[in-house]
């Protein structure tokens, strides 16, 4: 379908693709009817495949779900709290390995905190993102061996170590692994491994997170030891954040344990989280929400990892002082404010090449490779991501490792349609190390193969990309009419939390949505008070872009897709919409009403004609001075005239306004073309 010609500087609108879930009107009703909801969040429900009320209550309420004993889901478990309890009653050193990403981090302070207050000699280290890259090295093993360590305990790591792991067994340690990442051809040779992938698919435990299968190693020790009930909310606290830091999916057991952990941190007692919230400036919030974790708090902890020493962190997490405290979260402020201005610096310098050298072949190519030097390693993923959202292609973002730039270091990110790990794959004999998922991965390579891994990455985006999938996916649950997203709406979707991954947080969108006033705040983001354009006495709602400045203005009528939020100022809530995708309004199916102050008049369909050798299209629209036609070219040129006005004007792409005088035979006859296509588009639309 067409769109309005509200505006003709198309060009200034994000490049998107919507992807409507299909409604499901009579089964939404229904089960709208027998769990008192909301027809509209029963849809929301079917999307995410929740279509009995008995998997609807399940769903509100996790906390009534049945769980699979975790000593029977995972056959290694009760081996590792053997090993672990001997340890502790030896008194051996006991030693963890973690990772320095903020699920790694986590996993690292929570074992800590859990292993101390259960007596236990213990000890972490984490390689360095710099210069070793990620997971149990040989060198950790041998310095662990050398300070006397026993037993070596994982986390979010170890799973495809199968040479470190091999070295520490023929030392004499023992090994635990706990990991939740995909398994290899051949394990390696622990002890004991803890991986939700060896567990079945259909177990609420499958979707674990490292921090997630570090917790439950912890609470069983702790049980088993009878200090379960005494540790329970603290660790429960770390594995929070970890999980929703780490973007694991919001589904199974971690739903249930989310949800309760959501509740225990504003009132944490743990002196790293109580200052980290206060540096985030969230000390304020009655209640935290995925979001606020996945924006303020993660972030903070990430950027650690990524820039700096993850000692940083897993002091801010295991200290009780809360002077260490406050002081440590301060470095994370400063380490993520730092984070942040190197992003937006590289971001910026990304953008100005890709615009440079290859705005002619990313769409051509499908697929989008950028290599230059001294752009900070810790970061490029990041930007990686924003440059999915901005050309809607998989891109592969890479910088030099050292001033010889003989080698390039880097990290993908991809788009539904395309597997990252695969496409890394097809470049194997290219690469020295890489490693990923379907979404994302990372990747090191000889500079001198540059060229072969782009034509590698392009041939391979031609086998899975048709020209479609190049533009943004935004992913809509149902319709809605902004009269009906009020505080009682939002009192339903508050059900579906926690939202994440696998569960996102609902996105409806609305059509024929007047843009009242706009202007940018912030430097980049967009604020806009809107409403709806087909309702006599539509109320004006306040919405927010983030970082869609560059878009200013959007034109006068749009459909929007937007999610639901609540804004907090001077103690008085209100509901925004958080803008997630726009386009030109679209003809509707539904007649609908005009605005009271404008002419009494429907918006029809959009109809396409042909006037002497230029093919047309054409659209009726309300406004406060009479009834408005617009007519398009095919080179993007638009007529506007009101009815009753002798003068129109003729724009082009944002260029200046000419006023033109529609008597003039060509305009006259252009005008009575178009009237009569819209005439008969009309009258074929109503039999």
């Amino acid at each position: 379908m067409v769109s309005y010609f509200s505006s003709p500087d198309t060009a200034r609108l994000p490049q998107q693709r919507w992807q409507i879930a299909s409604p499901q009107p009579d089964q939404a009703k229904q089960l709208a009817q027998v769990s008192n909801l909301s027809p509209i969040i029963a849809q929301v429900l079917l999307n995410r495949g929740i279509n009995t009320p008995e998997r609807v209550y399940t769903f509100l309420q996790p906390d009534s779900q049945e769980l699979p004993s975790a000593l029977t889901a995972f056959a290694d478990l009760p081996l590792s709290l053997e090993l672990l309890i001997n340890a502790i009653n030896q008194g051996d050193r006991i030693a963890i390995c973690g990772d320095y990403d903020a699920d790694g981090m986590t996993s690292t302070a929570l074992l800590l905190r859990a292993l101390r207050s259960l007596g236990a000699r213990v000890d972490y280290a984490i390689p360095s993102r710099m210069t070793e890259g990620y997971g149990i090295n040989q060198r950790i093993v041998e310095d662990f061996y050398e300070e006397g360590v026993k037993l070596i305990l994982t986390v979010d790591n170890g799973i495809a170590a199968y040479a470190p792991i091999a070295r520490a067994r023929e030392l004499g340690l023992t090994v635990i692994i706990t990991d939740h990442h995909d398994l290899p051809p051949e394990l390696p040779p622990a002890n004991a491994i803890l991986n939700p992938k060896l567990i079945a698919e259909s177990s609420p435990y499958r979707g674990m997170a490292g921090v997630g299968v570090a917790y439950l190693l912890a609470l069983c020790l702790a049980d088993s030891l009878g200090r379960g009930q005494e540790l329970k909310n603290t660790l429960l606290e770390l594995f929070t954040l970890g999980t929703i830091a780490d973007l694991a999916p919001l589904t199974g057991i971690n739903r249930r344990w989310v949800k309760q952990g959501l509740q225990c941190l504003p009132k944490s007692k743990l002196a790293g989280v109580q200052a980290l919230i206060q540096v985030a400036g969230l000390s304020d919030a009655k209640e935290l929400k995925p979001e606020a974790i996945g924006f303020r708090l993660g972030p903070r902890i990430n950027a650690v990892g990524r820039l700096a020493d993850p000692q940083i962190v897993i002091d801010l997490l295991t200290t009780d002082d809360p002077g260490v405290a406050l002081e440590r979260a301060m470095q994370c402020e400063q380490i993520n404010q730092q984070r942040q201005r190197l992003c937006e610096e590289i971001e910026q310098a990304a953008i100005a090449h890709c615009e440079a050298e290859l705005s002619d072949s990313i769409q051509s190519d499908r697929v989008l490779l950028v290599v230059q030097p001294d752009w900070h390693h810790g970061v490029i993923g990041i930007v990686a991501s924003r440059l999915v959202e901005r050309y809607g292609v998989p891109v592969f973002i890479g910088t030099y490792e050292d001033e010889s730039m003989d080698l390039v270091r880097g990290s993908a990110r991809g788009i539904p349609e395309f597997n990252v790990f695969d496409a890394l794959q097809a470049c194997n004999e290219l690469l020295g190390k890489f490693g990923g998922h379907h979404a994302a991965g990372g990747f090191t390579f000889d500079a001198e193969n540059l060229t072969d891994v782009r034509s590698r990455l392009r041939d391979f985006a031609h086998t899975c990309l048709d020209v479609e999938h190049l533009k943004p996916l935004v992913r809509v649950d149902a319709q809605a009419r902004l009269n009906q997203v009020d505080h009682s709406l939002y009192a339903q979707i508050d059900l579906l939390h926690p939202c994440g991954i696998e569960n996102p947080a609902p996105v409806f969108w609305s059509a024929q949505v007047e843009v009242c006033d706009q202007r940018v705040v912030g430097g980049k983001h967009l604020r806009l008070s809107v409403r709806d354009a087909s309702l006599r006495k539509g109320e004006k709602q306040e919405a927010i872009a983030w970082r869609w400045g560059e878009y200013y203005p959007l034109p006068k009528f749009v459909d929007l897709a937007y999610q639901l939020r609540t804004n907090e100022w001077n103690g008085e809530i209100t509901l925004q919409l958080e803008v997630v995708g726009v386009r030109l309004a679209q003809a509707t199916s539904h007649t609908v009403e005009a605005p009271a102050c404008e002419a009494e008049t429907t918006i029809g369909e959009l109809a396409d004609f042909v006037y002497g050798d230029r093919t047309y299209q054409c659209k009726r629209l309300p406004h406060p001075s009479g009834e408005e036609l617009r007519i398009r070219n095919d080179q993007g040129k638009v007529l506007t005239i009101r009815r009753g006005q002798r003068y129109g004007t003729v724009r082009q792409n944002g260029s200046e306004v000419n006023q033109v005088d529609v008597s003039q035979p060509y305009y006259f006859n252009l005008i009575r073309t178009a009237v009569q296509a819209l005439n008969e588009k009309q009258s074929s639309t109503s039999r």
